[in-house]
């Protein structure tokens, strides 16, 4: 077996960025912050979500966003949305021309 392909275990102390929330778990993470927790220093990572303030554990219906992703992919569905319409009016305008276009035709 390889020595030293595998980073080091150890317990770190996960942070709930939006309620504030601690938690310890061993992980091969390595984070740069530390932070003392009930007397001992613990590598930080922060988390965005966790079971402290995710809508399904909690039980409430309001969905806690602290990094704005949710408003991010609302804007980016809008902008997809009004692309496909534009798209579909340019479809519809040069079908109109061709159909117009097809009339004079005959006309003459």
């Amino acid at each position: 077996m390889k020595k030293n392909t595998h980073p080091p275990y150890q317990e770190i102390l996960f942070v709930d960025s939006s309620t504030g929330a601690t938690f310890i778990i061993g992980s091969t993470l390595t984070p740069k912050e530390k932070q003392v927790h009930e007397g001992k220093e613990y590598p930080v990572y922060k988390t965005p979500v966790s079971s402290a303030s995710h809508p399904f554990f909690t039980g409430s219906q309001q969905l806690v966003d602290s990094e704005g992703r949710v408003k991010k992919f609302a804007r980016k569905y809008q902008k997809k949305q009004e692309e496909q319409k534009l798209q579909q009016e340019k479809i519809q305008k040069a079908q109109e021309e061709l159909k117009s276009a097809k009339k004079t035709k005959k006309k003459k």
